[in-house]
């Protein structure tokens, strides 16, 4: 909650995904009570099952009742560097500002957040703070970057991009995720013939998400004890009524073996 303004959420569809249907709804349902809907946030790959809200559907709905459009893309918007991954990108010129972590999935380390936004003169107009003991000169062509933000100072992390752009380059960013997908697509085979085991999600990313055929307790004690062996650390999501355990592949150490 920022600024007292309270925060509604949406229900998503069987595959774990906001569609535009749903969002007009709950728009004409708040303005009917006198709210003003102006912000919606959507996700481009969910923690839990790295699933993609509608966009191409949610985007229009926003401009047409002016409503500020934010993706976040947390863990899947750094794949984007590989064209053919883009697939999953439809409708993201209807975005008004765009999040990803590249800690998370880009070989920077702890912790690096990237923004986008469309168009930046909102924010500065939003944010910007003019005090007398703030005034400095003499005034730079560079822009103010403590306008851009609630505080007017943050670390320097773009030094720590800067390297790791230099360091592995394009193709070696891409081929960064190129492996981890590859590997997923291994683990999803394993799984796929193991008759013990069944897919809780289609495979998405460098995620899959799988369980124990039968009850919830099967795959929570499977997990706990995996965990226990500290070869592997996985963690649990729940789709539903359903729980399963998250394979996330993010090191770049990782291996067939």
């Amino acid at each position: 909650m920022l600024a007292s303004v309270p925060m509604r959420l949406l229900p998503a569809d069987q595959n774990g995904c906001l569609r535009g249907d749903t969002v007009e709804t709950a728009i004409k349902a708040d303005l009917a009570k006198g709210l003003i809907p102006c912000y919606l946030v959507a996700t481009h790959g969910t923690t839990a099952t790295c699933a993609f809200d509608k966009l191409e559907e949610i985007g229009p709905v926003c401009q047409r009742y002016d409503i500020w459009l934010h993706l976040d893309a947390a863990y899947a918007g750094v794949a984007m560097i590989c064209p053919e991954l883009r697939q999953h990108m439809p409708g993201i010129h209807h975005a008004d500002s765009i999040v990803t972590n590249l800690h998370k999935w880009l070989l920077v380390n702890f912790d690096c957040t990237a923004m986008w936004f469309k168009s930046c003169r909102d924010i500065v107009e939003a944010f910007t703070v003019e005090r007398i003991y703030l005034s400095h000169k003499p005034k730079s062509e560079a822009p103010d970057l403590r306008n851009w933000q609630i505080p007017l100072g943050r670390r320097f992390r773009a030094l720590k991009i800067w390297f790791t752009l230099r360091t592995y380059g394009l193709t070696g960013l891409q081929q960064h995720i190129r492996n981890h997908i590859s590997l997923a697509q291994e683990f999803e085979q394993l799984i796929l013939a193991d008759p013990r085991f069944e897919l809780a999600t289609p495979t998405c990313m460098g995620l899959v998400c799988f369980r124990a055929k039968g009850d919830n307790k099967l795959s929570s004690a499977i997990l706990e004890e995996l965990n226990k062996r500290k070869k592997v650390y996985l963690i649990p999501g729940k789709l539903g009524d359903s729980v399963f355990i998250r394979f996330v592949l993010t090191s770049p150490t990782t291996t067939t073996e």
